[in-house]
């Protein structure tokens, strides 16, 4: 291997890894542009292979390397523009681009943040970098290549030093396997407008979409165009919807009680654990050499003047050891890694490789690394006002959300605090997963009811999306596949004041499993559209009620539905907890117990694509009302 004059390796040299030397020649060269062939001659790696690009087959060489070095970079923050240059004679009939680092006007932004921080953080920066959707107000353009056909990752990325540079660190913090699997499995993204607010709304596919819609009343897809019609699609085929003929041979559907997370693992779960520290991070956590030096060279020119000791870099960059000679063997890496940084090419053609003065005696003497002279990249040292702002929402989204555990929500919810301050009022979006939505507004006073033992008169939407108001007792809140639930106790007649009697539930429907009538009721959370305290006039024992037993009784209580698919080994059906399928024609007639009117009414518009008819008739009604309705509600829009 080549050495340079200090006698240290260059960085160019068989490693194959050139981000380094492409990120020297732009920096030293800022802010003049540079065109392919100039970039080719001082960059040594590519000057070596490709020479002066004299053949076709050697231009499209540099081209492919230089665009997955260039990728690399812009992975890590530093985000290269490119222009058309004007027509030379010099170029001897060749019209090459030109290149220089994208700085932008706005200035960066730059924050301390704690070390209690890093793990809520890291999951946040996966979550904002996997939401492609732009947070700027003005982007239609970008919104439409957000489209259900477009994947959301990896996203477009925002100029300026990486997260991670600023924020010693991250890249070593492991993101929980369950929170990468949900993250990932949402693979496009659209804008929903949920009571006048826009939310920019990850899903799986259409079907996905149009439930989250559906599941939330009053929501309607602003963009992209593609996912409005999709949407548009399956309600003009549910509201065709036929009745379905409900005979079939005997039903012996075995009762599946559904758990808190049906897919994915909760997060803190022994599982979830074991298969996090297997992995040992997410896709955005990198470990290789060149990501290292990178998130060093980055955090040095963020940080230029402070001192900081080898021991200290090592466990930031590489991890925390496990022992002295772990550690002995991190800070050889981190010194290798200076060395690298600091290293002039012996190459009289390159305009520059040296990303660094050092002050050597303070690293010899003590161990201590201080850089200054970096090559103009302090230019970019910060977080982008617009990537802040989709970070700030992500970490607000993920403080009121089920995905994280209680102790690392409200860690959350302080840096949410903290970030909100630096980002300009408006500009943060709403962000969502669907399955996983944030706490509903009606979330608070519910929770207060409970802890005061009031009465609730609320106002809730039913599956048609009409509106219903009843009195009950809340027991308990809880969290099922990432939506909140709560369970109400109804028998609160005797404890009813006067002016509220008339919204006592007169539900007459008996509890098969007692032959009593009905007492609870399991309502989502997003439905309660108002709500208000009652204080009752004498104290109501309410009988303890596990969630199990709730979510057993909601399905031994449930109604028996059928709807009839167009094909066969459909994935959606295999999904459906105690079905039992029978082949019907080409397609396939599928018997369920249904817990939720309102959820089987979504569940059939959502995928109306494959279904023909269903039955009994009161959930047919239901079904073609609510397809209906949003059709007219969509075009008064």
């Amino acid at each position: 291997m080549a050495e340079g004059t200090s006698g240290r390796r260059r960085f160019s040299d068989k490693w194959g890894k050139h981000e380094l030397d492409v990120l020297a020649v732009l920096s030293s060269a800022f802010p003049q542009w540079l065109t392919s062939r100039q970039i080719a001659q001082r960059v040594k790696a590519y000057a070596d292979s490709y020479g002066e690009l004299a053949d076709q087959a050697a231009k499209a060489a540099f081209a492919k390397q230089f665009q997955r070095d260039r990728a690399k970079l812009a992975a890590m923050g530093i985000a290269i523009e490119s222009r058309q240059p004007e027509y030379s004679s010099k170029s001897e009939g060749q019209d090459f681009a030109s290149y220089r680092l994208q700085l932008g006007d706005e200035p960066r932004v730059r924050l301390m943040f704690e070390p209690e921080d890093m793990p809520v953080l890291a999951a946040a920066n996966y979550l904002a970098r996997s939401m492609s959707i732009s947070s700027e107000p003005d982007q239609s353009q970008l919104a439409q290549h957000a489209s259900r056909t477009t994947p959301r990752v990896p996203q477009t990325p925002i100029p300026g030093l990486g997260l991670d540079s600023i924020a010693p660190g991250l890249g070593t913090q492991p993101i929980p396997d369950s929170l990468v699997k949900v993250i990932d499995s949402r693979r496009f993204a659209a804008t929903v407008d949920v009571d006048g607010e826009h939310l920019n709304v990850a899903y799986t596919d259409s079907d996905d979409l149009a439930m989250f819609v559906l599941e939330h009343p009053g929501a309607t897809i602003v963009s992209p165009q593609e996912a409005v019609d999709a949407y548009h699609r399956r309600l003009h085929a549910a509201s065709r919807f036929t009745l379905a003929d409900e005979s079939a041979s005997p039903v012996s559907a075995s009762v599946v009680s559904p758990s808190i997370s049906r897919d994915v693992r909760e997060p803190g779960d022994p599982e979830s654990i074991k298969a996090q520290n297997k992995k040992n991070g997410s896709a955005f956590q990198t470990g290789s050499e060149v990501d290292r030096r990178l998130r060093l060279m980055l955090f040095l020119s963020a940080h230029l003047g402070e001192e900081f000791s080898m021991s200290e870099l090592a466990e930031r960059f590489i991890g925390k050891p496990k022992n002295d000679d772990e550690l002995k063997k991190f800070v050889n890496i981190i010194h290798k890694d200076i060395n690298t940084l600091t290293t002039v090419s012996d190459d009289g053609e390159m305009a520059g490789s040296q990303f660094f003065d050092i002050d050597w005696p303070l690293l010899d003497a003590e161990g201590i690394v201080s850089a200054t002279n970096s090559l103009g990249l302090e230019r970019l040292a910060g977080i982008s006002p617009q990537y802040l702002s989709m970070l700030t929402a992500s970490v607000s989204y993920l403080a009121h959300s089920p995905l994280l555990p209680d102790k690392q929500r409200g860690q959350a919810e302080s840096l949410y605090e903290r970030l909100r301050r630096h980002v300009s009022p408006g500009q943060t979006p709403w962000l969502s997963l669907t399955g996983y939505e944030l706490e509903p507004r009606s979330f608070s006073i519910v929770k207060r009811a409970i802890n005061t033992d009031s009465l609730l008169d609320m106002e809730y939407s039913d599956g048609t999306g009409s509106t219903r108001r009843k009195l009950v007792a809340p027991a308990k809140i809880f969290i099922d596949e990432g939506v909140y639930y709560a369970a109400v106790y109804t028998d609160v007649g005797s404890a009813a004041p006067k002016d509220k009697k008339a919204y006592v539930s007169k539900d007459k429907t008996i509890d098969k499993a007692n032959g009593k009538p009905r007492i609870w009721q399991v309502l989502r959370l997003a439905r309660i559209e108002k709500a208000e305290l009652v204080k009752p006039t004498k104290q109501i024992n309410i009988p303890n009620m596990p969630v199990s037993e709730l979510r057993k009784w909601s399905f031994d209580n449930g109604t028996d539905a059928v709807f009839i698919t167009d094909q066969r080994d459909l994935a959606f059906i295999k999904t459906l907890p105690g079905a039992t399928v029978e082949q019907c024609g080409a397609g396939e007639k599928v018997h369920l117990t249904v817990s939720s009117d309102s959820w089987f009414v979504a569940f059939c518009i959502a995928h109306a694509r494959h279904i023909t008819a269903v039955a009994p008739e009161t959930l047919r009604t239901m079904i073609v009302a609510r397809a209906e309705r949003e059709l007219s509600v969509s075009e008064n829009k």
